[in-house]
């Protein structure tokens, strides 16, 4: 059997692995730290130690990742810029580890796991309530989506 891991992608995001019927989920791990410029600031960024120890669960025979692109927006800098920081080191580790993977946008996954014409804010409300229904055991999970988990549930059922 397949592994299907899916990322919504983020310091915000989620994680879900599905494998033989087990399905785990959990919040992409971060740090806060000390911004990077001299202004009395703290940012979140990946723990890329965490995260590795997710990803030395998988083996590259027999695993495939989705990434959900990160977004891109220039009018939101400051979103923008944690999500790609994220992103990045989010693929360093999985290179170094020779994991299989793709970029998928989210409407992809959207169109075939969520209800049609569901858009903006329904987006995330219609995500938890769907995510809820197919996996009741997140159901107390404190996060605002299952993205991630609609994301290697779609993956799995595309057969990637």
């Amino acid at each position: 059997m397949k592994t299907y891991v899916g990322i919504d992608n983020g310091v915000s995001g989620t994680i879900a692995v599905i494998k033989d019927g087990d399905v785990s989920f959990c919040e992409t791990p971060v740090v806060k730290v000390q911004d990077y410029t001299k202004r009395k600031k703290m940012i979140s960024r990946l723990d890329a130690v965490a995260f590795d120890l997710i990803l030395s669960r998988l083996d590259a025979n027999d695993s495939f990742i989705v990434i959900e692109r990160p977004m891109i927006n220039p009018t939101r800098f400051t979103a923008t810029e944690s999500a790609i920081r994220c992103h990045e080191a989010m693929l360093i580790l999985i290179e170094r580890r020779g994991l299989p993977y793709q970029f998928c946008d989210s409407r992809e996954w959207q169109s075939k796991m969520l209800p049609k014409g569901c858009a903006g804010p329904d987006l995330k409300v219609m995500s938890k309530e769907i995510g809820n229904r197919l996996f009741p055991k997140f159901a107390d999970v404190n996060h605002p989506d299952r993205d991630a988990l609609l994301i290697a549930e779609w993956a799995r059922r595309s057969n990637l």
